[in-house]
């Protein structure tokens, strides 16, 4: 049987190489659009379950005032808490984006353990209210080094905002965002005192540890009982449903990323399907003769299904073997919008699941076929 297969496979080599490549490039396409799924929900997956995030009930637009750190971190459970402001300045211009974060130093510092960078940078950052500390692809990318200096254009925050390097992390973990640029609360309070006093002493959420996760719904519910009808009332949540506030605002992209992935499969699935009709229709008299000579109808479906196999199964190996290639490819603009894209071990299993998934699909119809001719019907077409 596998002899019959490979030379099944090797008698239209043209046909055969197209309908490979066409398959590779379709699973080529389903891995690339699961990546770009799983790298919105990379900051979701690396979500500690021993964060809190406290943010004003409102919107996340909506500040919070400075003195509810002191009163959150009182409350039982909590061990840690940190401020922090999304800031969203310009470098050289908006093409060039990447996630600026103000955050109070060290106390928000020393809740992320997943940031890992030289203990003399730690201290640097630290005593230099001008520091920043940037993620080890963003340093590349921009070919950054410690010590250089660069300026932030406030957008949301007025001013100019003047940051020497200070430390370039690495992430402990896969997921770990390496794109960040982390600066000083203190140096953005500083600014706002003197250009938008109505703007300082202010955090834009509070960042809480806690001893454990068993914790978080009750520790939540005391936070926010806190600051129930307060001029701020506040919304604490975990740190993997806040994150998931951020990708449910892109919640219908993602679904039609999705839809577009298995509307490319079905469309291969369909071409594959037509190559081995086409295969089996032109070898029915063949068929017919190894019926006559006794082999059975299994064998005839073992021989078609081996073909749509092996087709489906090069090309999804081809395919995943290229996404990795192509990712490292991609421009620096459209990359820059991701701070994890990697290739997981999980989407390869997935492709190389649907490979096969389509290879049995693709054969069922001709293997069905085949197995129920005729052998007198068939043999009118020799010759």
């Amino acid at each position: 049987m596998l002899k019959l297969t490979l030379r099944n496979l090797l008698r239209h080599p043209l046909r055969a190489a197209l309908t490979v490549v066409g398959m590779a490039l379709a699973i080529l396409a389903f891995a690339l659009l699961r990546t770009m799924v799983e790298a919105w929900y990379a900051g979701v997956d690396a979500s500690s379950p021993v964060r809190l995030v406290t943010r004003n009930a409102v919107s996340l637009m909506d500040t919070l005032p400075l003195a509810y750190e002191a009163r959150i971190r009182a409350v039982p459970g909590v061990t840690g808490v940190g401020r922090a402001f999304w800031f969203e300045g310009v470098y050289i211009d908006k093409k060039h984006f990447f996630p600026q974060f103000a955050i109070s130093m060290p106390g928000y510092l020393d809740l992320l353990p997943e940031l890992l960078f030289p203990e003399d940078q730690r201290l640097s950052l630290i005593q230099d209210r001008r520091g920043a500390l940037v993620g080890r692809k963003l340093a590349a990318r921009f070919g950054w080094k410690i010590g250089d200096r660069i300026i932030l254009k406030g957008t949301y925050f007025p001013g100019e905002y003047q940051l020497v390097i200070r430390g370039i992390y690495q992430g402990r973990d896969p997921s770990t965002d390496e794109t960040m640029l982390i600066f000083h609360w203190d140096y953005l309070n500083e600014q706002m005192k003197k250009l938008a006093p109505d703007q300082a002493d202010k955090a834009g959420w509070f960042l809480v540890e806690i001893a454990s996760p068993d914790q978080a719904g009750e520790v939540a519910a005391k936070i926010d009982a806190i600051f129930k009808n307060s001029l701020a009332e506040t919304l604490t949540e975990t740190e993997k449903a806040f994150n998931l506030g951020f990708v449910a605002m892109t919640e219908a992209i993602l679904m039609a990323i999705r839809a577009v992935s298995w509307v490319v499969i079905g469309v291969i699935l369909l071409v594959l399907a037509n190559t081995m009709a086409m295969s089996a229709r032109e070898r029915l008299p063949e068929y017919a003769v190894l019926k006559a000579m006794g082999f059975r109808p299994r064998f005839l479906t073992g021989v078609i299904m081996g073909e749509s196999l092996a087709l489906a199964l090069l090309g999804g190996v081809l395919g995943l073997a290229l996404t990795p290639l192509l990712i490292k490819a991609l421009p620096g603009s459209v990359m820059q919008y991701f701070g994890v894209f990697n290739v997981t071990t999980a989407t390869l299993a997935i492709g190389l699941g649907v490979s096969l998934a389509v290879g049995l699909l693709a054969a069922l119809l001709p293997a069905w076929r085949a197995s129920r001719v005729g052998i007198a019907m068939a043999l009118r077409r020799v010759g």
